[in-house]
């Protein structure tokens, strides 16, 4: 059996593309950075909240872990919408993933958060730190440095479960491929073509991820060096 590859429509479509993955990386870019707060204030919660926010954290994160993305994502897009509550495909693309995110960097930097030793928490209170400062300085960016590779990850395969979205229109690249191999009827053609662009976009992510990292710590590092 011979199969003809034609890349043709590409001429015509690539704006299509374009536009998907954009709309991808804005997707995802909302979504972790909202994500990352809920889950990092959660983590907190579960490590020096009371009893009843931590079972509360607790139920949160095992829901939203043992559940599949896609009902989670139907959830916000259908059942909302049936109770009188009508948001964009795009909006409600951004909720779940910032709901499933928040859940998934909660255990991520709660094992950060416990990583700290208690001694230097008791050096924050004999130089007379705030609580907070306590917090930002000596519990949450020695926490986010050590974990910072599992975030990392887990970032990038937000953006890759982004995909599941174009079951709601949500028009990101997965939405696309799926518009143009509809009208082409090439869809080796587009699948690969897709399966390319992602991988350049996992590859941008983690390069990205990286750079962030390489000032955030290393400028840290420095600093703790000097002093």
């Amino acid at each position: 059996m011979s199969y003809a590859f034609d890349f043709s429509f590409l001429a015509d479509r690539w704006p299509d593309f374009v536009a998907g993955a954009w709309l991808t990386i804005k997707l995802t870019v909302a979504s972790i950075s909202l994500g990352f707060a809920v889950g990092t204030t959660c983590a907190l919660c579960r490590v020096y909240g009371g009893s009843l926010l931590r079972r509360l954290v607790g139920i949160y994160v095992e829901t939203i872990r043992n559940t599949p993305l896609l009902i989670q994502i139907f959830i916000v897009y259908f059942g909302l919408s049936s109770i009188g509550l009508k948001l964009s495909a795009e909006v409600s693309a951004v909720i779940a993933l910032v709901v499933n995110m928040g859940a998934y960097t909660t255990e991520i930097m709660r094992a950060g958060i416990e990583s700290i030793s208690r001694t230097q928490l008791e050096a924050a209170d004999c130089l007379g730190l705030s609580r907070l400062q306590t917090i930002v300085h000596v519990v949450l960016l020695p926490a986010i440095e050590r974990v910072y590779p599992a975030l990392s990850s887990q970032f990038v395969l937000l953006m890759l479960a982004s995909s599941i979205t174009s079951q709601i229109s949500t028009e990101e690249l997965t939405a696309v491929a799926n518009n143009v191999q509809s009208d082409t009827y090439r869809s080796f053609e587009v699948y690969i073509i897709v399966a390319v662009v992602y991988l350049m976009l996992s590859a941008l992510y983690r390069f990205g991820f990286w750079a962030i990292g390489l000032v955030l710590f290393e400028r840290k590092r420095r600093l703790g060096t000097a002093l």
